[in-house]
Parts: C-alpha cells; sequence; structure tokens
C-alpha cells in the first residue's frame, strides 16, 4: 500500500491538549514539516510562550524553551545573540505577542534581529478563558465585551503586520490562514520563507496565521473556518505584507 502520510520527525507522537478544531495542531505540524525538509531541526531552537501553546515543548522533537508571557522575543534575542549559528524561533498567540509582549516584538524588529517569529491571531486570550484582544474584531463578542467590541471603549484591532512593516530591520512580513487546504498550503510555504530569511541573515521575519478558537468564537469548526474567510480576512488580508 503507499504511504500517502508520515509523522514528521520534529514532531512527536503524544496526544494533543487542544480543543477539537483548533488551528495550533495544524500550525505545530507545519513546523515540523518546513523544519525537516529544511534538515535544520539539529540546529533549531523554538521559544514556547504564555498561552494555549505554553505547552507546546510536548510536541516538538526538538530543542524548545520558555519565556515568561510576552518575552519570547527577548529570549529569542539572548539565544540567538549567544548562539547565531542556530536557528531560533518564536511561537506566540495575540495576547503574547500584541499586548503583553508588544514592546518586544516592536524593539526585536526595529533592531533586525535575525530572528522567524510565528503569529497565532484567532482574536481571543484562549487559554484564561476567551476574553478581548488586541486583535479581537470589531463588534466581536468576548467574555470581557459582551456586547461586541466598540471602539468608544475598547479601541480597534491592532494590524500588527502593518506597523512593523515601516521599520528597516523587517525584512519579511506575511498573512496567512487555515481556512481552506489552499490556504494551509500558502500557510506552510510563509513558514518555510521565513526560516530560509533566517538561514540566509536577511533579518526579523514573522508570519501571521489567521487560526480558529471553537471554544471561545462558540462556533463549531467548520462555522470558525468560514467566519475567518468571510469577516476576519476583512480586517486582517490574507497577503504579503512585506
Amino acid at each position: 500500500m503507499k504511504s500517502i502520510y508520515k509523522k514528521p520527525i520534529s514532531l512527536n507522537g503524544v496526544h494533543t491538549h487542544y480543543c477539537t478544531g483548533c488551528g495550533h495542531g495544524l500550525v505545530h505540524r507545519l513546523i515540523a514539516e518546513v523544519i525537516d525538509e529544511l534538515k535544520i531541526r539539529e540546529r533549531t531552537i523554538g521559544i514556547a510562550p504564555v498561552g494555549c501553546a505554553v505547552l507546546a515543548y510536548d510536541y516538538w522533537n526538538f530543542d524548545v524553551t520558555e519565556a515568561a508571557h510576552g518575552r519570547p522575543l527577548a529570549v529569542a534575542t539572548g539565544i540567538k545573540r549567544v548562539q547565531p549559528d542556530k536557528i531560533v524561533f518564536t511561537y506566540q498567540g495575540d495576547g503574547d505577542l500584541a499586548s503583553i509582549g508588544a514592546n518586544e516584538t516592536i524593539h526585536a524588529a526595529n533592531r533586525g534581529e535575525n530572528l522567524t517569529v510565528i503569529f497565532i491571531n484567532n482574536g481571543v486570550y484562549g487559554m484564561t478563558g476567551g476574553q478581548m484582544a488586541p486583535t479581537t474584531l470589531m463588534g466581536q463578542k468576548t467574555t470581557t465585551t459582551k456586547l461586541g467590541r466598540d471602539h468608544k471603549l475598547h479601541g480597534f484591532p491592532l494590524p500588527l503586520l502593518d506597523m512593523l512593516k515601516v521599520l528597516d530591520g523587517v525584512c519579511y512580513l506575511e498573512r496567512r490562514s487555515l481556512f481552506s487546504p489552499a490556504e494551509v498550503i500558502k500557510a506552510k510555504k510563509a513558514i518555510s520563507k521565513s526560516f530560509i530569511n533566517q538561514i540566509d541573515g536577511l533579518g526579523f521575519s514573522m508570519v501571521e496565521i489567521l487560526s480558529p478558537c471553537p471554544t471561545h468564537w462558540k462556533m463549531s469548526s467548520l462555522e470558525c473556518l468560514t467566519w475567518i474567510e468571510k469577516e476576519v480576512t476583512k480586517t486582517y488580508p490574507v497577503e504579503r505584507v512585506k
């Protein structure tokens, strides 16, 4: 029988703690596939965040360390400067990267640190109960915006990639999603490019991935994907930003 699937070497064979329909597991696999294909597993160091992906080190079969909430890019900067031959990446959610860690993000990007950042945008704080995040859409209901996000009370969604594109230290920014097989393939290509940029010493690269959260969006898995395609992409277009 012809084999059409096999587990990447860079992915551990363990049970997931993620909710049904969550996008984290799929992105973990895409990262593992890219690392295998680029043959950089023995050189790679990942930085896990605080958030839903706090246990990411359980799933990847390469070196992964943990950082305090919002500080993965500070940790990654230190590791990369001490071991510049290593391939260092952070894996961060919108609360970690765009809220408590926004300062770290902006300054690491502005310095042009030769790092790869995988930014998971599901529009809520997933681990702590589905509260509003910087990336929550206008009108979106969360546990802290019961009537929907109102710009007079809560401000506007934060277009992080569009903010970072003006910085000279940033070499690559792309936003993709997981709402269709074609989009998943594009997401993998963007992740691959972000790692190749680091291998080539080009500077700071970030890939934002619009990811579903059925639990806190209170939708089925299919409804989440449709909502991303029809609604979320109006605020966050899937495109190469820089």
